[in-house]
């Protein structure tokens, strides 16, 4: 048997096309939805991030903010920045791109955007709301593996999920989502006794570790849907994910590559989120 890949690319795509008619349609209402991306410092992955971002804002029709701040800046400056950007109407979207310097808390800094334009879903309140399953913004990442769980027919009410990652940004939120799908979910970590045998019951195996090819095929129940989070950079400069893709495509059922899979698609839910927050606030204000 050789797994069924997940293209995170093609349904990225299709989404996106999705996303630019809808933030078309809100242009044309007379709310252009605007996404506003905060770096501090030089962090050259941050750079590519971003850089990123602000190319998929402008291929969709949403007008992007970019706001770059040098390392040493006084976190009482983007502050205040934070302020203004949650009190300008033509602002969607807030995202500050992590990790920050030293001086900064980043929870401060989270908690600073405003709930309503927090479209990376990390504000306390949003986690809060996903954890009760009411309507908040998700994280972009969890966000976009549900996505691809949709568009492949995966089933979740009832079945057997394991996240491994206990992460603020994946492992955690993802964990919720798959629970509020109907799932049963179990979160592995470090400190798990037993990994293999977890790994090797579960229907739904989503690898958040940040370990290249961690988990190998002899840790995958047969027939099993994959979903591999990690982007690692080998010594060669080549990137792999946190599954061993080789030797576990011929057992999984279905499975995403690195790359190709996951990482198009955060991506394409910020932009979703922006486009979302744009709808309600040209509702809000009637339009």
């Amino acid at each position: 048997m050789t797994a069924r890949i997940i293209d995170g690319n093609a349904l990225s795509a299709r989404v996106r096309g999705e996303i630019a008619e809808r933030a078309a349609a809100l242009t044309a209402r007379g709310v252009q939805p605007c996404l506003a991306v905060i770096l501090v410092g030089e962090n050259p992955a941050s750079a590519v991030y971003v850089r990123n971002k602000v190319s998929a804002c402008e291929k969709a029709g949403i007008r992007s903010l970019r706001l770059d701040y040098a390392a040493d800046v006084a976190p009482a400056e983007v502050m205040a920045k934070l302020a203004e950007l949650n009190a300008d109407p033509a602002v969607h979207g807030i995202l500050v791109q992590l990790p920050l310097p030293p001086q900064f808390d980043e929870a401060a800094v989270l908690e600073a955007i405003s709930v309503t334009k927090d479209v990376d879903g990390f504000h306390a309140e949003n986690v809060g709301r996903l954890s009760q399953n009411q309507e908040a913004f998700l994280p972009c990442t969890p966000h976009g593996v549900m996505k691809m769980f949709e568009a492949e027919g995966v089933t979740l009410a009832g079945a057997e999920a394991v996240v491994i990652g206990r992460s603020n940004i994946v492992g955690k939120p993802m964990a919720m989502l798959l629970t509020n799908a109907g799932a049963t979910v179990t979160v592995c970590h470090s400190k798990t006794r037993d990994l293999l045998f977890h790994t090797r019951r579960a229907d739904i195996l989503v690898a958040a570790i940040g370990k290249p090819r961690f988990v190998t095929g002899d840790m995958i129940k047969p027939g099993a849907t994959v979903i591999d989070v990690g982007i690692n950079r080998l010594p060669d400069g080549k990137l792999c994910g946190d599954v061993d893709f080789e030797s576990s495509k011929d057992v999984a059922g279905l499975i995403t590559p690195v790359p190709g899979g996951v990482g198009p698609m955060t991506i394409t839910m910020l932009l979703e989120n922006t486009v979302i927050s744009a709808d309600r606030a040209a509702r809000a204000a009637g339009k």
